[in-house]
């Protein structure tokens, strides 16, 4: 079943925690759902780290970080890489190779760590292939119809 694991970026997280966010709260919601009830999500301490900074004090409803830390530990139930220095490693790499920001570099380090064959993100291009990871924009088509 590794060939269907799933990467969940940060921006996909907070937007199942932002009900301001509106589709894309709807969105993140179901796709968070469909990873809890097939056990195919993968998360990242990286991603868990970012989730808790940016719903407790960047959103415009921010949670309580009570509320939060109840939330990462549910989270935690899940796969979640620890970023090593080998993952460290592997990002600068990453960065090196493909020209990306060391941060989304850690992200594909820690996908490709985790065997995840997609990585649900709207950091990246849409259906971009990277080391074996297809990237999903799940945002992608509600973005082109708001224009």
């Amino acid at each position: 079943m590794s060939e269907d694991r799933v990467f969940v970026d940060t921006n996909v997280l907070v937007y199942a925690y932002d009900i301001d966010a509106g589709h894309k709260h709807k969105v993140a919601t179901n796709i968070m759902k469909d990873l809890w009830i097939s056990g195919r999500g993968i998360l990242s301490t990286q991603t868990l780290q970012e989730f808790f900074v940016t719903v407790t004090g960047k959103i415009s409803s921010p949670i309580d970080a009570s509320v939060a830390e109840e939330i990462l530990k549910r989270l935690a139930k899940w796969d979640v890489v620890t970023n090593s220095m080998a993952t460290v490693f592997s990002a600068i790499a990453l960065q090196k190779r493909y020209r990306l920001s060391f941060w989304d570099s850690l992200i594909i380090a820690s996908a490709i760590e985790g065997r995840a064959r997609t990585l649900f993100s709207e950091d990246f291009s849409d259906k971009q292939k990277i080391e074996g990871i297809v990237i999903n924009n799940p945002f992608k088509n509600k973005q082109k119809e708001q224009r």
